[in-house]
Parts: C-alpha cells; sequence; structure tokens
C-alpha cells in the first residue's frame, strides 16, 4: 500500500511539473527582426517607396503601426488587387513575416527634404504594437532595382 501512495504521488508530482513549464515563455512574445531593406532610386523629387521584410520568429502577432523618418513624412500602404491604400497598421503573424514588395505591401515616403540618390541610405524607425521600435538602414538601389530573393 506504501508503495502504491509513493507511486502515485511520484505521478501527480511529474504531471504538476510538467504543466508549469514549456512553451508559454518562449511562444509569449514576438520576436521581431527586418531585412532585405532597400529603396529604389526615386524619379519624383517628392516621393519614393520602401521594401523589407519584418519577421517575427515569436509566437505572438504584432503590428507595424507606423514609420518615421528624417528623409520625409513615412506611411504604411496595402495593395490589394491594382489598388493602394494607406493603412493604419499591417499584421504580422506569429511565427511568420510581412513582406513589403513592388507591386504589394510598401512604406510611402513623402514631402522628401532632398532625393536620395543611388549608393546612399535612408534611415527609417519602425514602430510597433507591441515591440519597441527598430531603425533599418535602407540602401538606395537603382530605380529598375529587383531583388532575386527576399521579396
Amino acid at each position: 500500500m506504501k508503495r502504491i501512495a509513493l507511486t502515485a504521488t511520484a505521478l501527480v508530482g511529474t504531471l504538476v511539473l510538467a504543466g508549469c513549464g514549456g512553451s508559454a515563455s518562449a511562444d509569449g512574445e514576438p520576436e521581431l527582426s527586418v531585412g532585405a531593406a532597400y529603396m529604389p532610386q526615386p524619379v519624383s523629387d517628392s516621393m519614393a517607396a520602401g521594401f523589407l521584410t519584418i519577421d517575427n520568429k515569436g509566437g505572438t502577432k504584432d503590428e507595424l503601426t507606423s514609420a518615421t523618418s528624417d528623409a520625409g513624412t513615412v506611411t504604411v500602404h496595402e495593395t490589394v488587387g491594382s489598388a493602394m491604400r494607406e493603412v493604419a497598421s499591417l499584421d504580422i503573424p506569429a511565427h511568420g513575416q510581412l513582406v513589403f514588395k513592388s507591386g504589394g505591401n510598401h512604406l510611402m515616403f513623402e514631402k522628401l527634404k532632398r532625393k536620395p540618390k543611388q549608393g546612399e541610405t535612408v534611415s527609417v524607425e519602425l514602430h510597433f504594437a507591441e515591440s519597441g521600435p527598430i531603425t533599418v538602414e535602407m540602401p538606395v538601389k537603382p530605380a529598375t532595382y529587383n531583388p532575386k530573393t527576399g521579396h
């Protein structure tokens, strides 16, 4: 009888400990990183587009809520079909990514203080609903640049 009681106690203890550990802390927050950022050299003196990929390796979604830059005003745009529109935020899914690419979602730089030239970089700070801001240096590429990877 004593042996059954000890076995039962050990089993209950193991089950309780198994319930306490695990993936809740590992998956509890977004884990963002940014890559493949670039800006095609603008053809306009006052407007430009920016492209990048935001990866989320965490188990919770986040949202890109805004972007700022010393280069000018930045707004977030999505493209659905052939229609482009400014949005207040875009989701970055848990264990997923948000891709900004030509013909799709993009950052729109307006009222440029000066026209960025190929070879320069433009600094942009991305703001999120959950995560802290991320500063990204966007290299200015040729106006016809079409990345082979990343987008």
